[in-house]
């Protein structure tokens, strides 16, 4: 990526607009999972330490346009300031005279984070107008969202048209550099372990790495369209089937490549995914009718973990099961453990799978935790990403004094 870094910034007594990732989980008006809020951290304290005056802002949720209580980021500025140890002022929106005389108040130290920049529909429009107003009260852009890096909005791409020097943040640095290994130079044996609940997601990202990867593991509920494809019984188990014929040519692909493809040898299944439900193992590939598969077998588990021993290469996204729901997160924890076991280098994306890392206390196990989601699978998949090629594009953006 040929743009400039956070580092590049003389940022000393200039407000800093901060593009970040705070679409947390909150739970009873808290912040349940705090991994993105950490993980801009280093970014955040780069320009604090520097004398640069943050100006944070994010989305969360899908509020479609308009002010909902219950995803504010009041809570995300709560939690900020206690990992940070300083002081930070939550604003009551995110563009306005208000805003522009909080953020020209900062002093050193001081963070200011925006409201939910998705409480106005301009956002998402990539509004000229709107991008305008975010500029507003900055002197410096910094994008450090990766996991927003794949949208055209307002605050990754028409903000960098009203900022000099638009530059990566830390977090954005690693995750293209992660990214850009496992993409262009991974090391094999090189395998790939695909979970989630749909194949459309995928689709893209499976045919960019089927000419590249060792074997593909294939779980959760996409599998069951890999099944079908097959003319495996998956009894009342979710499928995609208006992308069979495509899975059907995948399988084909992957036979004539001479990749190893593999899908569930047994599941785990129910009469229903509604906790507290008597479950049992199948024998076999096959599920039964009316039973919902709902997790990997314990033979399936094994083979994973066969297969997945000897790489020097892993990439994983998304759960095996419905992890969310004990005891159908036995083998996305296992897969978890496989992976940290292999001493591979590893990149994992994908809220559910870091998760259950993270409940195991193996995240220093892994080479690479994506923040991405949806952004690192067409990475992979070889989009180019508009959040991306705006900080690139700008060559070192509007001319100006560094």
């Amino acid at each position: 990526m040929k743009a400039l870094s956070v580092r590049d910034l003389d940022v000393g007594g200039r407000r800093v607009f901060v593009r970040v990732d705070f679409n947390v989980p909150l739970k009873d008006a808290r912040v349940a999972d705090d991994t993105r809020i950490r993980a801009s951290l280093p970014t955040l304290k780069s320009i604090l330490e520097r004398g640069g005056l943050p100006v944070i802002a994010s989305h969360l949720g899908r509020p479609k346009g308009k002010p909902v209580p219950e995803m504010s980021l009041r809570p995300a500025a709560d939690r900020l300031a206690a990992l940070l140890g300083t002081k930070v002022i939550q604003a009551p929106d995110c563009v306005g005279p208000e805003v522009d005389s909080l953020a020209r108040g900062l002093r050193p130290g001081e963070s200011l984070l925006l409201e939910n920049l998705r409480f106005h529909p301009e956002e998402e429009a990539n509004d000229e107008a709107f991008s305008r107003q975010l500029a507003s009260p900055a002197e410096r852009y910094v994008n450090d969202a990766f996991g927003s890096a794949h949208r055209a909005h307002a605050s990754v791409v028409g903000i960098t048209r009203h900022l000099p020097r638009p530059a990566a943040g830390l977090l954005m640095e690693a995750e293209i550099e992660a990214l850009t290994r496992l993409r262009d130079r991974p090391e094999t044996p090189y395998v790939a372990i695909l979970g989630g609940a749909k194949t459309s997601d995928k689709i893209d990202l499976i045919l960019n790495l089927i000419d590249k990867v060792t074997a593909l593991l294939i779980g959760g509920a996409m599998a069951y369209t890999f099944l079908k494809a097959r003319g495996v019984s998956i009894g009342a188990s979710r499928s995609e089937d208006d992308r069979i014929d495509q899975a059907r040519a995948i399988l084909t692909r992957a036979a004539a490549s001479r990749v190893r493809l593999e899908l569930p040898l047994d599941h785990v299944v129910a009469r229903s995914p509604a906790p507290g439900q008597a479950c049992e193992v199948t024998p076999g590939p096959a599920i039964g009718d009316g039973w919902v598969g709902l997790d990997v077998g314990p033979r399936t588990r094994e083979a994973y973990a066969l297969a997945v021993a000897p790489a020097r290469t892993v990439f994983w996204n998304g759960p095996l099961g419905l992890c969310e729901v004990a005891p159908y997160d036995e083998g996305t924890r296992a897969m978890a453990r496989a992976v940290a076991a292999t001493g591979g280098w590893s990149v994992v994306g994908g809220g559910d799978s870091i998760a259950a890392i993270n409940k195991l206390g193996l995240s220093s196990s892994f080479s690479h935790l994506s923040t991405g989601g949806g952004a690192s699978l067409e990475f992979l998949a070889g989009v180019e990403l508009p959040g991306v090629a705006a900080l690139a594009d700008a060559g070192g953006g509007v001319q100006g004094p560094r």
